[in-house]
């Protein structure tokens, strides 16, 4: 099924996020030979027309991103590991890791937390996140009892104000997490955004999505000094 009634085969629609991933995005599009003609940021449309007519882009939420191209809402997206760990993955074809929007998912604590103690000693920790499923399968291959609060805005305010001990977050810079005293004390894996494809598209589209794929692959190579 697709969210455009009477959609041909040859009709392809992309879910992407707003900031960073779109952003990324538009050059692997432009290899492609496909240009985005409105802004996201100063247009308050959620479809994005392209300069290919058969080529759509939907605006979505960045953890709604596997689930509209799961339930083919979306023929492909770019999605985050972070997100796509979180999802599961299930119904998706995952075929590249784009190597854009590039971060790590890491434990921070509020400066002056003594982190490396509290687990050496085996205290439960309090943590905060977003990233549940990751966070819990991190701490329970080291062995570190944590009750898990589930957050959906600003991670860093959980342990200044006393929620949690340490936080899971995605972290880039790390300029937010030291504008409000806290410390990263351990990486948990690198993080980048990777191509997803509805299985069913990816069979009846394939004329049309294939050479999209390529093209992203191509472009999405590190390149050579």
């Amino acid at each position: 099924m697709s969210a455009f009634n009477g959609q041909s085969n040859s009709q392809l629609i992309l879910a992407l996020s707003k900031g960073r991933i779109f952003e990324d995005t538009l050059p692997l599009l432009e290899a492609a030979g496909i240009t985005v003609t409105e802004n996201p940021e100063t247009s308050r449309k959620l479809i994005l027309n392209t300069n290919d007519p058969n080529v759509r882009v939907i605006i979505v939420r960045a953890t709604d991103v596997p689930t509209y191209v799961q339930h083919g809402a979306a023929d492909f997206g770019v999605a985050g590991k972070d997100v796509l760990l979180e999802h599961g993955g299930e119904g998706l074809y995952q075929p590249i890791d784009l190597n854009i929007a590039t971060c790590r998912m890491s434990v921070a604590v509020k400066n002056g937390f003594d982190y490396e103690t509290a687990v050496r000693q085996g205290a439960r920790l309090r943590v905060a996140t977003k990233f549940v499923q990751t966070a819990r399968e991190h701490f329970a291959a080291k062995g570190v009892h944590v009750d898990l609060i589930k957050l959906y805005g600003s991670m860093e305010l959980a342990p200044l104000v006393g929620l949690s001990d340490a936080i899971v977050d995605v972290v880039s810079t790390g300029n937010t997490l030291r504008a409000n005293d806290l410390v990263e004390v351990e990486a948990i894996m690198p993080i980048s955004s990777r191509l997803i494809v509805n299985q069913a598209a990816l069979k009846l589209k394939r004329e049309r999505l294939q050479p999209i794929i390529e093209a992203f692959e191509r472009a999405s190579q590190p390149k050579s000094q």
